[in-house]
């Protein structure tokens, strides 16, 4: 991976993944994924840096299920880097997950737990569970319950004299 970095590749496969014909955004798919498979954190970083995600995102969209496949396990990868990085900051958040939100990944990943492919469902819903699931609910939001008759109580707001 290191070689094809050294080589300057990386940029015209990225420009590949966004503006070729299709079966070359195939092949394109295949190393970039591959890549974030087998490379090291730095690598990868440097894939995002160059802007991987929205054409994977991209590729979310098309009919052919294992390039489909094969693009939800790059961003996985990456996804799995990003909650690394967050751990290790003391943030928690991971900084990829916005940048897959900004190129309409998140709404192509939800629409995928309705694929027809058991596969593609399943890696869609997990990802969705565990990268952008919706922290612990804040219970101070919720209504208070008067427990001897059995309802909510609500509170009347204060209004301004």
């Amino acid at each position: 991976i290191q070689a094809v970095i050294d080589a300057n590749i990386f940029p015209v496969l990225i420009e590949i993944l966004q503006k070729a014909e299709f079966r070359t955004r195939k092949e394109a798919a295949w190393a970039i994924t591959n890549a974030t498979s087998g490379g090291t954190p730095e690598q990868i970083r440097y894939l995002v840096s160059l802007g991987c995600i929205k054409p994977l995102c991209d590729l979310l969209t098309v009919m052919d299920s294992k390039i489909v496949q094969v693009a939800l396990n790059g961003l996985e990868n990456i996804l799995r880097l990003g909650e690394q990085e967050g751990k290790r900051s003391g943030s928690g958040v991971n900084p990829y997950c916005g940048l897959i939100e900004e190129a309409y990944g998140l709404d192509k990943i939800e629409f995928l737990q309705s694929h027809e492919n058991q596969e593609i469902y399943q890696k869609a819903f997990d990802l969705i569970e565990h990268y952008f699931g919706v922290e612990d609910d804040d219970s101070s939001l919720a209504p208070q319950v008067d427990e001897t008759q059995q309802q909510f109580i609500f509170q009347q707001p204060e209004a301004p004299m």
